[in-house]
């Protein structure tokens, strides 16, 4: 039998209570809901690729009053300079000193919107942030305020002004996820609630920064037979030698598959990882991690298309569920 403690019980119950929140304002979109409160949970940062007014900056501001959030925005543009992101000295002449001025980064959840519009020099900045959890300006390291997340917007490549994000910091993203149009019962819903007010003032916080990072404790927690880690490994390996993709799974995205995995089984009130929940995070945690050979480019054939492949390849283990 399955056997979940009250404190996984507990997060679950607030997870529950989040995922309601951010309904009142993003409608007939609850998978992309999940899957970045799965994100959350696994500490990782969520890449939003999209067209323009999707509701991405909405998603995310939505989430962080729900999560009691230190919320931040930055409309990347080619001029946006690092130190914009990670802060700088300046002279106080007064004091006779130089002090620090926070840049951006010192906050819980930053949104970097269209984030393929500014330098290589600016996104280095925010990527050393993004995986170090640091930021050192002048030979000051200084400690990202916990919990910290990123949520990055790009709009398609092709649109003016953008630039492909390079393969090294596609990487650092747990996930890319595409919110697409909403249906027209959706979208019909969202007009009516948004004739006389903004739904963003109706949603309240329903969990403490402290809860979030006890929330993070748990997913991490969660236990993973050595059949579903030789699962992983497998589907990775699949990936590296697939005639089909030019680059396959880093080690990194092993471990961030794990990771989403965990948080899935959480959420859904297993102590444990399932097949399942590997299948269920596998495209939105590896589709951006892989580089399609061109003969695959040439077929007409997408990241997901091959990724199905795989899947399908590799045998899926039994997991006992006497946990």
């Amino acid at each position: 039998m399955n056997k979940v403690s009250q404190e996984h019980a507990a997060v679950l119950e607030r997870s529950r209570a989040v995922v309601d929140e951010v309904k009142k304002v993003i409608v007939g979109k609850d998978d992309i809901i999940i899957s970045v409160l799965i994100a959350i949970l696994s500490k990782g940062h969520i890449l939003l690729e999209d067209n323009p007014g999707v509701g991405k900056t909405t998603l995310a501001l939505a989430f962080s009053k729900a999560l009691s959030l230190d919320y931040k925005r930055v409309q990347f543009t080619p001029d946006v300079l690092p130190s914009d992101i990670t802060g700088f000295s300046i002279y106080n002449k007064e004091k006779g000193t130089f002090e620090y001025s926070e840049g951006a980064a010192l906050c819980n959840l930053l949104l970097a919107d269209e984030i393929n519009r500014t330098s290589s020099k600016t996104q280095s900045a925010l990527l050393e942030i993004m995986e170090e959890g640091k930021i050192t300006v002048e030979g000051v390291t200084r400690e990202i305020p916990k919990p910290f997340f990123v949520i990055a917007t790009q709009n398609p490549i092709g649109s003016v002004g953008t630039q492909m994000l390079p393969e090294s910091q596609l990487d650092r993203f747990l996930e890319r996820l595409s919110m697409g149009y909403p249906s027209i019962e959706s979208e019909v819903d969202m007009l009516k609630a948004r004739q006389n007010e903004n739904p963003l003032d109706k949603v309240v916080p329903v969990i403490t920064k402290e809860q979030l990072i006890d929330a993070q404790r748990v997913t991490e927690n969660i236990y993973v037979d050595d059949a579903i880690l030789q699962y992983i490994t497998k589907l990775a390996d699949a990936t590296r030698n697939h005639p089909m993709i030019k680059l396959g799974l880093s080690p990194r995205g092993s471990l961030a598959l794990c990771r989403a995995a965990k948080a899935t089984a959480l959420l859904t009130g297993r102590s444990y990882v399932t097949p399942d929940d590997i299948k269920y995070v596998f495209n939105n945690v590896s589709a951006h991690r892989i580089l399609l050979s061109t003969s695959a480019k040439a077929s007409g054939a997408t990241a997901s298309d091959v990724l199905s492949q795989v899947i399908g390849q590799i045998p899926v283990p039994r997991v006992s569920k006497d946990r």
